[in-house]
């Protein structure tokens, strides 16, 4: 077996147990979950959004995975429940003050606070690290602590005053037992969108086929409506002018009756006016003059002579 100089093996090391079970690290587990995308593995930067499950993600993430579905991204399995960005709600964070980041630790050698996070909740002042349970609504996307829900109970979010009620609270990177709970109201919900969908569809097919048949009745009881107000009309002009004509007939015979209107219009050439008085207009004999008279440089009317 060896053991030359004098070394003796222990029991450990020539017999081989069973393997240890790995245990994960906690802390690492809770930094992973509240500081690192779930789809893309990256930190988590504005706009940061939720899921109906309580997971985080990036804005950007999503849209890329919802645009490119491969079946070669393993980890599309962690957003497969996502259909659509409207499954997904941005989240109204508060920031902590007294987040640092990378600033101070330019040189390595500072220790790094796994506790300190970079959101907080509005209310209580909770960090948002893991150590406490956090929640958003739905309906607004403002973020706060469970406590704060607990110890201030109201039907109207703290931050932004919109109404909530208790489905449209969702637990954030929630136990096992909350992922099934927030699994099962989702599918009720979606199943609910499914059948209002399919009761609108319906009524809407006969909205447009009432907004038809009106339109193709419309338009001929406007023609046969105008139709019969112009023959009433007519009726009222000609007996209106029934009496004039008589009236005039009547006047006839002692007065003469005066032109039309067309034959009142002469030309200036054929009224009674002076001649000084037609040779203002250009239809005047003098106005018109040959080429030979009219100078070839010069652009004038019969204004100018």
């Amino acid at each position: 077996m060896g053991c030359d100089g004098g070394t003796i093996p222990k029991r450990h090391e020539l017999v081989k147990g069973p393997k240890k079970v790995e245990k994960v690290d906690k802390d690492a587990e809770l930094v992973a979950q509240w500081n690192y995308c779930t789809l893309s593995q990256e930190v988590l930067r504005r706009p940061i959004v939720a899921c109906e499950l309580g997971r985080l993600y990036n804005k950007d993430a999503i849209i890329e995975f919802l645009l490119d579905k491969s079946a070669e991204k393993a980890l599309g399995k962690a957003a497969s429940h996502i259909k659509s960005i409207k499954n997904v709600t941005e989240l109204k964070l508060s920031d902590n003050p007294a987040w640092e980041g990378d600033k101070g630790n330019t040189k390595g050698d500072k220790h790094d606070d796994l506790q300190r996070a970079r959101f907080i909740c509005p209310v209580v002042g909770l960090e948002m690290n893991g150590r406490h349970r956090f929640c958003f609504l739905r309906c607004c996307g403002c973020v706060f602590s469970e406590r704060a829900l607990k110890e201030i109970k109201a039907e109207v979010c703290h931050t932004c005053g919109a109404a909530f009620q208790e489905d449209d609270v969702i637990v954030l990177n929630g136990s096992k037992e909350d992922v099934e709970g927030l699994k099962k109201r989702m599918e009720e919900r979606r199943l609910k969108a499914k059948l209002e969908r399919k009761t609108k569809k319906p009524k809407a097919a006969e909205s447009v086929s009432k907004a038809e048949v009106e339109e193709s009745a419309g338009p001929s009881k406007v023609k046969t409506g105008k139709a019969e107000d112009t023959g009433l009309d007519s009726r009222e002009k000609k007996t209106s002018l029934a009496p004039k004509n008589a009236a005039t007939s009547g006047s006839s015979s002692g007065k003469a009756e005066k032109p039309p209107c067309g034959a009142m219009k002469r030309t200036i050439a054929d009224s009674e006016e002076s001649e000084a008085y037609k040779s203002l207009f250009t239809t005047h004999s003098s106005a018109k003059r040959s080429k030979e008279e009219s100078a070839h440089w010069v652009t004038h009317t019969s204004y100018c002579f």
